[in-house]
């Protein structure tokens, strides 16, 4: 299917690795000049290779600490140099420490704050006035299935990613309709975070092999773990006039995992 973006700008935020990397590689698969982004240099510029190899488009690396609001400004900037204009905006961070409620304190939550609301709001501020120059621009939010269904020991994320869905619902009705914003929740996905702690317990003698490890992630009814490129390709999709008439919306990716009717 030819989602009809090539030749559009993005901007992916965290996608030297994991489920940022794999959505940008689908958009980059498509035709559209990627900005990625990431805080180590060296893994970042193997990921920028890496995207670089399927691209159709051109794939431009800039660091950056999504923490820092100048580092930000800056990832907008050099999106718009490059490519003149952002025609899609895709948020991704990485997790905030697992924890219970009574092992977390208040510079806990203030980090997981500024971490996973704080770069949306202040990544949309920035990129709003490219966004909205045409009738096609989109966000598109990664969060968690955490947001549908709490998680045990997650309290951090089952909490402050419930404002980046606010957020994206309330942009969804400000920004459009020049600009759509969807959010999507994956479960698990065999990122390099997961291959790490499924070793790890085979190193212990948890498993007997990193297959064995790998199929107790596999907690949805399909039976199996999540290939990034599968998310990928659907933040792909929800980045095109393909979906054009979806809006507003928070689609889990997660096998069935969740037990939530909405």
């Amino acid at each position: 299917m030819d989602l009809e973006i090539d030749g559009n700008a993005a901007l992916v935020t965290a996608s030297s690795s994991g489920l940022g990397k794999a959505s940008a590689k689908a958009l980059a698969r498509e035709g559209v000049n990627v900005v990625v982004n990431g805080r180590d240099e060296d893994r970042l510029a193997d990921a920028r290779d890496e995207i670089a190899d399927v691209a159709e488009g051109d794939v431009v690396a800039q660091p950056g600490d999504l923490t820092d609001a100048d580092d930000i400004e800056a990832l907008v900037e050099t999106t718009v140099e490059e490519f003149g204009t952002i025609d899609h905006l895709v948020t991704s961070a990485g997790g905030p420490p697992s924890g219970a409620f009574l092992d977390t304190d208040d510079e806990d939550w203030y980090e997981a704050y500024e971490l996973l609301v704080m770069s949306v709001v202040r990544l949309a501020r920035e990129a709003e006035p490219y966004l909205t120059e045409g009738d096609g621009g989109t966000i598109v939010t990664i969060t968690s299935r955490s947001v549908k269904e709490a998680i045990d020991d997650l309290v951090l994320s089952n909490s402050v990613r419930m404002g980046v869905i606010g957020l994206e619902k309330t942009l969804s009705k400000e920004f459009a309709p020049e600009v759509r914003a969807n959010a999507v929740l994956p479960g698990s996905h065999e990122t390099s975070r997961i291959r790490k702690l499924v070793d790890q317990a085979v190193e212990r003698g948890d498993y007997d092999s990193y297959e064995e490890g790998l199929a107790d992630w596999a907690d949805n009814p399909l039976e199996r773990i999540g290939d990034p490129m599968e998310l990928g390709n659907t933040v792909a999709f929800l980045s095109s006039p393909k979906s054009g008439y979806v809006n507003g919306a928070a689609v889990p990716i997660d096998g069935g995992s969740t037990g939530s009717n909405l």
